[in-house]
């Protein structure tokens, strides 16, 4: 039961699927954690191996690595609550705690939006200027483009964490979502929450449409170079990775922004979770399997690593 009007929230009740009857609880609870386990343990793998592997030194590992730690970042923020609530009845969550866990998804989900944008012009590079490669995307720039995105992560989720609780609330502290999701948190605030959601928009338009619009003509200009070349051997394999990469990239940006810049008029709550669980586990699932385990020199890498691993079992025996 929510606060009557005047009295001050101090928690949040995350609603999640507690409407869902025990049957359908435990399947999403064993749908849930295999595919976090799944998604921690191929990202781990790609960040074990990226960081320790001395082959895999190019800018794209250097990036693929980082992209990775992301994604455990981002998904440990939210999924690990969801199965704590799928399993047990009280979803109340402290108002620190609410607060906490948006801003660390502001932060992670901001710095893997710039991080992507960044490994598509790495991309674009490679492919379109081959010749000046070694010298645009150099050890000390792909650092400071890793340090530009965590920054720009770090300050605009600080920015967005005050927008977020700007006003106080003392209405109903019912979060019809997963987790604490800033447009259904924003909209259980006292007064006029239109200011916050104006303003979150125009931040989305720059952290998520300005690097969408940036990577889809990257990838125009990869393909009208590759289309451009006389031989046409390795045409389909460059078409097949460019529209894999695509789909991700297109699937995380447009459900992001579906919750941040659609009016809150047209969410709901059947709309709201698919949206989330989206760009919250499937995506970090996905980015493993289109931008590594594809790749020829992952897979030695991969075999490498194995190899490794059982010599050292071997000789400590």
């Amino acid at each position: 039961m929510g606060p009557r009007n005047g009295s001050t929230v101090t928690d949040f009740i995350i609603v999640g699927f507690e409407q869902s009857s025990p049957s359908t609880q435990a399947l999403l609870f064993a749908l849930f954690l295999a595919l976090y386990s799944l998604a921690m343990a191929m990202n781990g793998l790609i960040i074990f191996i990226t960081w320790t592997d001395p082959r895999l030194n190019s800018p794209m590992y250097f990036f693929l690595g980082h992209l990775s730690f992301l994604d455990v970042c981002f998904i440990t923020t939210t999924i690990p609550q969801m199965l704590i609530h799928l399993m047990i009845k009280n979803h109340t969550v402290s108002f620190a705690s609410c607060m906490t866990q948006m801003y660390l998804v502001f932060c992670m989900g901001v710095a893997e939006c710039i991080l992507l944008a960044f490994m598509d012009y790495d991309r674009y590079v490679a492919i379109c200027h081959p010749l000046s490669y070694a010298q645009i995307m150099s050890r000390q720039v792909c650092v400071r483009l890793i340090g530009s995105a965590w920054s720009f992560g770090l300050i605009n989720g600080i920015f967005l964490e005050y927008m977020s609780f700007r006003n106080p609330f003392c209405r109903d502290n019912h979060i019809e979502n997963f987790f604490c999701e800033a447009p259904i948190v924003i909209a259980l605030s006292c007064g006029d929450p239109q200011f916050s959601m104006k303003v979150i928009f125009v931040d989305a338009i720059v952290v998520l449409l300005s690097p969408m619009v940036l990577i889809v003509i990257s990838y125009a200009r990869i393909l009208t170079s590759i289309l451009g070349r006389s031989s046409s051997s390795g045409h389909g394999k460059t078409f097949s990775t460019c529209a894999s990469h695509l789909t991700v990239v297109i699937s995380l940006y447009t459900s992001a922004m579906f919750s941040y810049m659609n009016p809150r008029s047209t969410h709901g709550p059947d709309k709201d979770k698919p949206f989330s669980l989206l760009y919250t586990i499937i995506t970090p699932m996905c980015n493993p399997v289109i931008y590594s385990f594809r790749n020829k020199e992952m897979k030695g890498a991969m075999v490498r690593a194995l190899k490794r691993t059982k010599l050292a079992q071997a000789e400590s025996v």
